[in-house]
């Protein structure tokens, strides 16, 4: 009786033993996982608002700095450009041309693929997957009811990730979906050298874009009156299941820097602090991009120096005024030179072709050295056609061509017939 009550102390033992065992091992496996989880989240996660920058000060620090803004900018983050925005051409890079990660800045082309296949009044239920994801939210919850248009304004101003997977899902059927629609876009813009795996901008292999492409984006967005207003807005009230909840914009030049209406910030650890940037004083109107910074106030630094440095060193001139002054000028001299053999008649009359962007941003120090170099045939052959190309006009600034016009007939000129040779005839008779 004394051994079975033994063995069964001696079992009991052993059950409590490996069910203490079997518990250990659960607890450090679901260690193992929230370990994981967390530290994949706070790896990847775009976390907008973990760092306090004080605006006005950089700003008291920029305007003190300003005499040496005549000099090239000297910035702190790995990338750097300005874009200007009349004549879609680069005025300062730093890297401008690089492949690299972008954050939420993302989301720029997030909203461009939203707002061009998605009504804005649809309601959207929100799904685990969604509601499941980190970083950066709005907080929505499974089942959850709110409007495109409302997930656009907690896509670019609270840079919701929950927000991007929402959208791309309703939109594309999926993020796998929505992503192959963003890089169609891509590829329909000649945006070569941008490729989209999520619609939020997380970490994730083989997802990138170059400063000057982010620019493009962003120049292409801002002509969406819709875009503009939505990344303009400094706070906004959206509503969730009938509910409203106020969220404010994460961009810190927004409401602080003179001129400033969007566009959109961006961190992860893989691409570290981003910010593009559209700011418009008088008739520039400009986007920087600065991308890697190490930090919240090296982004919003460079920045702030990108913006200070164009309004003060670049102007907006126009380009066709001081071009069509040129030409004429060329033509009075010209135009009767130019000899058309066997021509109804010997008198051409010649125009530029339509320029494409009429206002010009050009560095103060060298608006006095926009020239044309003409080059034109002053012998051609009947018949020629209206809008013939017979010559063209380099524009340059320095030694430097920015672009080149066409000069072209204005009308068709047509080959003599030997009626008009018999008129010639009995107008040169005695």
């Amino acid at each position: 009786m004394e051994t079975r009550k033994k063995d069964k102390n001696i079992m009991v033992n052993q059950v409590r033993f490996k069910t203490k065992r079997i518990m250990q091992i659960f607890l450090v496996l679901i260690n193992i996982i929230l370990f994981a989880f967390f530290n994949v989240t706070s790896s990847y996660a775009d976390l907008e608002d973990d760092e306090e920058v004080n605006v006005e000060e950089i700003q008291r620090e920029i305007v003190q700095a300003s005499k040496t803004l005549t000099q090239e900018p000297k910035l702190n983050a790995k990338i750097g450009l300005i874009f200007d925005r009349a004549s879609k051409t680069i005025l300062y890079e730093k890297n401008g041309l690089k492949q690299v990660p972008m954050a939420s800045t993302t989301k720029i082309m997030t909203a461009i693929v939203v707002l061009e296949n998605a009504d804005l009044t649809d309601v959207v239920t929100i799904e685990r997957k969604a509601a499941g994801t980190g970083g950066s939210r709005l907080g929505l919850k499974v089942n959850d009811k709110i409007t495109v248009h409302d997930l656009l304004y907690g896509l670019m101003l609270k840079s919701g990730n929950d927000t991007a997977v929402a959208l791309a899902v309703h939109v594309g059927g999926s993020v796998e979906g929505f992503a192959e629609m963003m890089n169609q876009t891509a590829k329909e813009m000649g945006w070569v050298n941008s490729h989209f795996v999520t619609p939020h901008g997380l970490d994730a292999q083989g997802h990138y874009t170059t400063a000057y492409e982010l620019a493009c984006m962003a120049d292409y967005a801002l002509q969406n009156p819709k875009f503009k207003e939505i990344v303009s807005t400094k706070s906004y009230t959206v509503t969730i299941n009938g509910r409203p909840q106020v969220i404010s914009n994460t961009n810190e030049l927004l409401g602080y820097l003179d001129g400033v209406y969007g566009v959109k910030t961006g961190f992860t650890n893989g691409a570290n602090r981003c910010l593009v940037t559209a700011c418009k004083r008088g008739e520039l109107d400009i986007i920087t991009v600065v991308l890697a910074a190490d930090t919240k106030k090296i982004r919003t630094q460079d920045s702030m120096n990108l913006i200070e440095y164009a309004h003060k060193n670049y102007q907006v001139v126009n380009l066709e005024e001081i071009i069509k002054e040129k030409f004429e000028n060329w033509k009075q001299l010209n135009e009767k030179r130019i000899y058309i053999n066997k021509g109804k008649t010997n008198q051409i009359h010649i125009k530029l072709e339509e320029m494409q962007y009429k206002m010009m941003t050009v560095k103060n120090t060298e608006i006095d050295n926009i020239n044309l170099e003409m080059n034109s045939l002053y012998y051609l052959e009947a018949p020629v056609i209206e809008n013939a190309t017979i010559g063209n006009v380099k524009i340059q600034i320095k030694d430097k061509t920015i672009g080149t016009l066409n000069i072209q007939n204005q009308k068709t000129i047509e080959k003599k017939n030997i009626k008009d040779y018999f008129m010639d005839f009995l107008s040169l008779a005695p």
